[in-house]
């Protein structure tokens, strides 16, 4: 996953990195809200889920302490890093001014 991992954070448009793991009660409630802003914002986005049981290189290299994280990038930058489950509004709010 790793090269496919830079790859993807280096585009051009925002990319929201949802870490999470299957055995998450607060990641199962950040999924169906990524959902709907995948929805809502179509290509000018690009939204991606970690498993950190799965990817635990990933998830080290961004000292990824609890889930569900969310990380924004573009052009390979953090835009934002955060623990806990994020509101469609508040995804929305961070995201305005980064498409």
């Amino acid at each position: 996953m790793k090269g496919n991992f830079d790859t993807i954070i280096n585009e051009n448009r925002p990319v929201v990195v949802d870490f999470h793991a299957l055995w998450c009660g607060p990641c199962k409630t950040q999924a169906p809200i990524l959902k709907q802003l995948a929805e809502e914002l179509g290509e000018r986005i690009k939204i991606i889920k970690i498993d950190v049981d799965q990817n635990q290189m990933i998830a080290a290299r961004y000292q990824i302490q609890s889930v569900p994280t969310l990380m924004i990038f573009k052009n390979g930058q953090i835009l934002h890093k955060q623990a806990g489950v994020h509101s469609k509004a508040q995804l929305m709010g961070l995201l305005a001014d980064k498409m």
